[in-house]
């Protein structure tokens, strides 16, 4: 189980797609590589997020992973960090994501990590479904394909 804001009040909170099998083995990764308590989860599809981030459609949210710093809690608007600026941002949190920062930080790479990020959280689900039906079993790998909208 992962350590909710209440559980660490003090901790950046990590939002991100708690029905997306993908997205959760991603997390429960960050987890393991904070060390020190850094860091708090919540799903995106919990009402707190809606208190946190007012304002934010559901589309938005399904985009990419954010992250709120704890050192802003009480500024408004609060300040987020979303996709792979989130990469960058848990880089320099985490002493054992440490070895990627200089990489993540090269002047003018944020475009590329950002395409890189997107491309992945496009495919996430693609992706999680070819990995088979038992991560799949709640049906939220099907979450994602839903027939285009037609254009006018």
């Amino acid at each position: 189980m992962l350590p909710s804001p209440a559980e660490r009040p003090r901790a950046d909170i990590v939002i991100y797609d708690g029905e997306c099998q993908f997205c959760c083995r991603q997390v429960a990764r960050l987890d393991w590589l904070d060390r020190g308590g850094r860091l708090a989860f919540l799903s995106l599809h919990d009402p707190a997020v809606a208190a946190l981030l007012p304002g934010m459609s559901h589309e938005e949210l399904m985009k990419e992973m954010l992250v709120l710093p704890a050192a802003a809690a009480n500024r408004q608007p609060r300040p987020v960090h979303g996709g792979a600026a989130a990469a960058r941002y848990l880089s320099r949190r985490l002493p054992l994501l440490w070895w990627l920062a200089p990489l993540l930080h090269l002047p003018g790479s944020l475009p590329l990590w950002s395409w890189a990020y997107h491309l992945v959280a496009r495919n996430r689900s693609r992706w999680n479904k070819a990995r088979g039906k038992a991560d799949c079993a709640t049906g939220s790998c099907d979450l994602h394909f839903q027939a285009p909208k037609p254009r006018s």
